[in-house]
């Protein structure tokens, strides 16, 4: 099978432990992530072939990301090196009705600081057949969004699948522009795009039509129907959109789904109650790597597919860290119904 490439930053992670708050907390949990990282992990963990292209300056943080991609089964070989810092991001978990809360340091590091012709993109897309990028990446930068459109240009020149996760991110777009200026001409390339209903307003000003928004604790798939239509009237290149259906009765106890419309038919996945969430950090990344190897396994069923994506990524909250750790066997047997947690012996 032919690789996948994801593009886009990796940071160091420090989050507190035991739900402490910042001004409490006198160490820090250490973790590796980042959006496009997170899904190649996801996809290595799968059994896919998948390189990761970023920045990383030449440090010995930097090192040890670098380390945590080996380790996993993450091709390296396009990482370039260059600039004076890892990206970071502090997480404090929320609990209960306190949210968590998420302060990046991530100005002037290696991957903001990326620039069109530092990578081969000829050379990488070469023998790929997917590539997949995020909102989050255009966010960091205006040298970062020229990067990104530079690199999703040359994938459909080489005429790969083409697959982004629309990842709004307020705290990010700082630069002096605003997202649907750019992320209008980023996203018009794509074959699948991911998104929930927050990414679609503050990206297109799209709404769910029919839909009271204030109603976090439950979230009704039919009605939300009209955001995908709505993502592929204004995206009529994109065969696949696919929306996330997240449920928040508190911090700790959500609800997950999702819909994956192809311009046809709609597909709606099973409703999982996740009551003690360990970590949801990175399940939109865990959905799309889920996503992203159903439709590469049953390309011609897109509700298996998406089944697969949602198991896995509620898989995902039970895990710490950014990356979803969990086996296609441990996503069959969700997807087959046995929620048990019972001991594998």
């Amino acid at each position: 099978m032919n690789p996948v490439i994801t593009f886009g930053e990796m940071m160091l992670r420090l989050s507190t432990p035991n739900y402490e708050r910042f001004s409490q907390s006198n160490c820090f949990n250490v973790h590796y992530g980042g959006g496009e990282s997170n899904v190649a992990v996801s996809l290595a963990n799968f059994g896919v072939s998948v390189e990761f292209v970023t920045r990383f300056p030449k440090n010995d943080l930097a090192d040890a990301a670098f380390l945590e991609l080996r380790k996993r089964g993450v091709g390296t070989q396009n990482i370039i090196r260059g600039g004076e810092r890892l990206g970071i991001y502090f997480l404090e978990t929320g609990a209960v009705a306190r949210a968590s809360n998420v302060i990046y340091d991530r100005m002037n590091s290696s991957f903001s600081e990326v620039k069109p012709g530092m990578f081969n993109w000829d050379s990488i897309f070469e023998k790929a057949s997917w590539f997949h990028w995020t909102g989050i990446s255009p966010a960091v930068s205006q040298s970062a969004a020229d990067t990104c459109l530079e690199a999703i240009i040359a994938a459909k020149e080489h005429g790969i699948t083409i697959s982004t996760d629309l990842n709004y991110r307020k705290k990010l777009w700082k630069y002096g522009t605003v997202s649907n200026e750019i992320m209008e001409e980023l996203t018009k390339y794509c074959d699948i795009i991911l998104g929930n209903e927050e990414d679609a307003k503050k990206h297109f000003n799209i709404h769910p039509e029919d839909v009271d928004v204030r109603d976090a604790q439950s979230v009704d798939a039919i009605r939300y129907q009209s955001v995908c239509r709505q993502l592929k009237q204004r995206f009529p290149n994109a065969k696949k959109i696919i929306t996330t259906l997240r449920g928040s009765t508190n911090a700790n106890y959500n609800t997950w789904s999702g819909i994956l419309y192809n311009g046809k038919d709609f597909y709606t996945a099973p409703v999982y109650k996740i009551t003690d969430i360990v970590d949801r950090v990175g399940s939109g990344d865990s959905f799309m790597a889920g996503l992203i190897y159903g439709l590469m396994t049953w390309p011609e069923d897109d509700e298996k597919a998406l089944h697969f994506a949602t198991a896995a990524s509620c898989l995902k909250h039970t895990i710490h860290g950014d990356a979803n750790l969990v086996s296609i066997d441990e996503v069959n047997k969700l997807m087959l119904g046995d929620q048990s947690g019972r001991v594998s012996r």
